[in-house]
């Protein structure tokens, strides 16, 4: 593998540079400096990589499903070994702390070892009554493309169903943010995982997908990115008739009942928002509370996020690093003034903070009118909207106003209450009285703009699966 400071893509259970040598930088969003470098694969790596991982197709899924899962679990414990290092580097790649990094790396361990325990398991044929039973079979060569905010776990989540399932997998790495993916691949290869198996591309992301995804090789197509990119991404799938799994963008609600645990609620829901800089698809981006509440809540949320420390990821104190790019300073600056320019408010926050990195503070608006951009378009980041509410009828109704349907969270305490949220918001998962990150044993997927098909748990996996039925096998026996 190559050194600390230039990534290489994996091919054929080789590290190497791209076929042409070009490389694409990478940029610490704390100092805004390049210090290091990912190689750019050509389509003749692309090429290479394709014919790869479908000459090994046949060998692993014919594997015992025992042996896949016990690579699985090898690399989980080799990647646990360096998780210090590795937690380092994406750190300074992409801006999240060292304990926002060392927990992602958690999640990115547990994704393997629960995938790797039960491979077994979900390989094996299912009994559907007298003489007939489903037979599960891997589908094929897998693309997989990831994103650069959560580059570990996302990584994770991706290749170890496929691999677990039976499917060669052609991942493309996020070029931003290269040192997932390449630590994650590196412990497959120590765990033994057949060279063609996983390749691991990075390079011109369009190129990438469009030249993949063109492919009758691929037979399936994961990724997790932007509503904008997934659409486009199932109409070249569309061509192959390619199964995808898009999970795509969110723009989740909070609904703060009356009655709500303030004490609670409050830091649940900056914590949980703040993660990352808010970079995430679940992150809550509106906070819909009941008037009674509206005034102590804002006064308490607005405090709690003043006295958030932001300053350099690998400084201790600090408890949110920069934006990952300039792009996300950019996007926060044209929503913030778009609200503002339409009569909202700024309780907190809302300028670029005047120093070198991508750092914006953490920000509540107000009083945001219902055409402004931040209740329509995924904000991405440290940005919270505020608004009170009278009924649940018309919590729901604004928290379902937008096309997007990921994730929502609520705080409430009676039975009512509960079963009116749980019931009436248009999301692929509710979290009640809490915040949580998606465990690998849950099946975790969007519905409206936010994609389809699962990540996680047992219908992560059959997602790579074709679920043969067989009729009529006890006449032959």
């Amino acid at each position: 593998m190559s050194d600390a400071t230039s990534y290489e893509l994996f091919i054929n259970g080789v590290w190497r540079a791209g076929g042409d040598g070009i490389t694409l930088p990478v940029i610490n969003p704390a100092t805004e400096k390049v210090f290091a470098s990912v190689a750019s694969a050509t389509v003749s790596d692309l090429d290479e990589a394709l014919a790869s991982a479908e000459r090994s197709r046949r060998a692993w899924s014919s594997r015992p499903a025992k042996d896949r899962g016990e690579i699985l679990v090898a690399a989980a414990g080799i990647l646990a070994a360096k998780l210090g290092t590795a937690a380092r580097d994406l750190s300074a790649e992409q801006g999240k702390t060292i304990a926002e990094a060392t927990g992602e790396y958690a999640r990115a361990v547990e994704t393997l070892e629960w995938n790797g325990t039960h491979a077994e398991a979900l390989s094996a044929t299912i009994p559907m009554g007298p003489n007939r039973m489903i037979v599960p079979e891997p589908l094929g060569v897998v693309a997989a493309l990831t994103p650069w905010n959560y580059p570990a776990v996302l990584v994770a989540r991706k290749l170890a169903p496929a691999l677990a399932a039976g499917c060669p997998v052609i991942l493309k790495g996020a070029e931003e943010t290269p040192s997932a993916a390449v630590h994650i691949v590196e412990a497959l290869r120590q765990a033994g995982i057949p060279a063609g198996v996983v390749n691991l591309v990075f390079g011109v992301p369009v190129q990438i997908s469009r030249h993949l995804l063109s492919s009758p090789i691929v037979k399936v197509l994961t990724f997790t990115g932007s509503t904008e990119v997934g659409r486009q991404l199932a109409k070249l799938a569309a061509n192959n008739l390619q199964r995808c799994i898009l999970e795509l963008g969110g723009h989740s609600p909070v609904v703060v009942c009356e009655g709500a645990d303030l004490a609670k609620a409050i830091p649940a829901i900056s914590e949980y928002k703040f993660e990352c800089a808010g970079q995430s698809c679940n992150a809550p981006s509106r906070i819909l509370v009941a008037r009674a509440l509206y005034k102590e809540f804002l006064a308490r949320m607005t405090e709690t996020t003043r006295k958030i420390r932001v300053g350099p990821p690998d400084d201790p104190e600090t408890e949110m690093g920069p934006m990952a790019n300039a792009r996300r300073i950019e996007a926060m600056q044209r929503l913030t003034e778009n609200a503002v320019d339409r009569g909202a408010r700024i309780e907190t926050g809302g300028t670029r903070l005047d120093r070198p990195g991508f750092y914006w503070p953490p920000t509540i608006l107000t009083g945001v009118p219902k055409d402004a951009k931040v209740l329509h378009e995924e904000p991405f980041g440290p940005i919270l909207t505020v608004a009170p509410f009278d009924t649940i009828e018309e919590a729901i109704e604004e928290a379902n106003a937008t096309e997007y349907g990921l994730a929502a969270y609520f705080f409430a305490g009676t039975s009512d209450a509960k079963r009116a949220l749980v019931g009436g918001l248009s999301v692929g998962a509710v979290s009640v009285n809490y915040l949580k990150g998606v465990s690998a044993d849950a099946p975790y997927g969007g519905v409206k703009q936010s994609g389809y098909g699962y990540e996680g748990g047992e219908q992560g996996v059959r997602g790579f699966q074709n679920l043969k039925l067989v009729n009529g096998l006890g006449s032959f026996g």
